[in-house]
């Protein structure tokens, strides 16, 4: 299929959440999401200097981050590990592994999340 510029804004317009979409246990700047199909999907997602994406693992889907702008933190359990990631770089999170996402600078950060294959879930930890 080819994605013409206007099934493009559609997709944008559609898939574009507020700040605190039902179901969401957590705030973010904004999100998008460029592409949804069953067990694959691509978000991209903006937060603030103060804010994280609290900890929680996804049952099936492999999330893949890339920093478009600024910088973010991954924290990771089983085994422990804390990575930082700037512009253009890349990290990724198996299936059932415990994270957490943090800006790690002073301004907006920004990056996509790929998440799959396979269908995904957000299930947090306290």
């Amino acid at each position: 299929m080819r994605l013409t510029a206007t099934y493009c804004a559609e997709l944008e317009r559609v898939h574009v959440q507020p700040l605190n979409a039902a179901g969401r246990t957590y705030e973010v700047e904004r999100r998008a999401y460029h592409a949804a199909r069953p067990g694959f999907r691509i978000a991209e997602i903006q937060i603030g200097p103060t804010q994280t994406i609290p900890w929680h693992y996804h049952t099936e889907a492999l999330d893949t981050f890339y920093v478009i702008n600024g910088t973010i933190r991954v924290f990771a359990r089983e085994p422990e590990e804390e990575v930082c990631l700037t512009v253009g770089m890349t990290y990724s999170v198996r299936p059932g592994r415990p994270h957490l996402v943090a800006n790690a600078g002073d301004t907006s950060a920004v990056f996509l999340v790929l998440q799959g294959m396979g269908e995904h879930d957000f299930v947090p930890l306290t």
